[in-house]
């Protein structure tokens, strides 16, 4: 048995923000929790939504108590925020950091069960759905607007808590290209290998069947084609709207089957040194292909190989694993993403520890190949 579950509702294409005010007064909502961050507020993107609050005549409050990485702390002080509103909806602008603080607002509010936030991890027991969400990404990564998961940092314990819940998705997704126009070049180029990194590690995942497939075979082949071109030219506004397109296809797919040790071990590069999420991803996921293709996921990735835009007519399955992964590579690298961990500030001295707590991550079940702590660290100093 398989199981999808999808947004209620969701709009594409440039402007498409718009539809917040439909939307609103089709639900019958009042008043809007806008959460956002600091940064988007700073740089005018905020605006572009508050425009439509405002000629709609439609009450807002806004929360951006909002980090790149987002805390147990952000939660709890935006449930308070929530509770003190008097909103009856929440519209989330932004990456996966603030898509994902308003999902842990709105499983919170309506489940104050878990207002410890920690017992939200894992698969979490809750019985009521979020309060409803409006998701609207600026980034072209992280698909958090299709999804049923999301991280949260426990600082205390140094650790993301990966959440995974059904009765949290948001119940609108806006994703309106003009939104992300402004991100800056590395921003996009991280962002867009997470997208791939999403639709790879989902393509292999036993958990995969044919719906999912189509997805992510679908998702590899846009972010092949487009993703160079929207780190080159952030106003190419083909590339930018088929990769605000490819990461939320990407994520109808990994939402629903699962990913690898990719993001296990991407989590805990940014619980103990706040790396950004999509750089830690880009960066692993050759050395996990590679380790990945001793898997009985191997035949599949010819057919990545091919969605990556490469010639596969006559090649044997080692050459179709060979392929796949460097073409992979040389994406990552004609965008400038780092390839070694001790250049992104990495130190060899913790890879033991990384290696402990990305065994542990809630990922891990989903890799194609069973593996190891030990495996992991020697993966990580493959890495280094």
């Amino acid at each position: 048995m398989h199981r999808m579950i999808l947004n209620e509702t969701s709009y594409f294409g440039a402007g498409c923000r718009e539809s917040i005010a439909i939307e609103a007064k089709r639900r019958g909502f009042k008043k809007a929790f806008f959460v956002t961050d600091k940064d988007l507020i700073r740089f005018k993107v905020a605006d572009k939504v508050i425009e439509v609050f405002e000629k709609n005549d439609i009450p807002y409050e806004v929360y951006s108590d909002v980090k790149a990485n987002p805390t147990i702390a952000n939660v709890q002080n935006g449930v308070r925020a929530y509770q003190a509103s008097g909103a009856d909806f929440i519209v989330a602008l932004g990456g996966g950091s603030s898509i994902d603080t308003a999902k842990g607002i709105g499983i919170v509010v309506n489940n104050p069960d878990f207002a410890d936030v920690r017992s939200l991890e894992g698969v979490a027991d809750t019985k009521q759905k979020a309060v409803p969400t409006f998701a609207l990404p600026t980034t072209a990564g992280t698909a958090a607007e299709v999804t049923i998961n999301y991280v949260i940092i426990d600082e205390d314990a140094t650790k993301k808590m990966v959440c995974v819940d059904p009765n949290d998705i948001p119940a609108v997704a806006i994703v309106d290209p003009e939104l992300m126009y402004s991100m800056p070049k590395g921003l996009t180029a991280a962002t867009g290998m997470d997208a791939l990194t999403h639709a790879i590690e989902s393509y292999i995942t036993p958990g995969a069947w044919a719906m999912s497939d189509m997805f992510e075979l679908k998702a590899i082949e846009m972010i092949a084609a487009n993703l160079k071109a929207a780190v080159d030219n952030g106003n190419d506004t083909t590339a930018r709207e088929a990769m605000s397109q490819a990461q939320y296809i990407a994520g109808m797919g990994f939402s629903n089957v699962g990913l690898g040790i990719v993001h296990s071990m991407a989590h805990p590069l940014g619980a103990h040194y706040d790396t950004p999420h999509g750089v830690a991803n880009a960066l692993l996921l050759p050395y996990v292909m590679e380790y990945n293709a001793e898997s009985p996921a191997a035949p599949k990735y010819i057919h990545i190989a091919k969605a990556m835009g490469v010639n596969t007519e006559g090649m044997t399955e080692a050459e179709g694993v060979k392929a796949a992964i460097q073409a992979v590579r040389d994406l990552s690298v004609s965008i400038n993403i780092p390839q070694k961990l001790h250049e992104i500030g990495v130190r060899e001295e913790d890879l033991h520890q990384l290696a402990i707590d990305a065994f542990n991550d809630v990922c891990t079940g989903g890799n194609p190949r069973p593996t190891s702590i030990a495996e992991i660290e020697a993966l990580y100093h493959k890495a280094y």
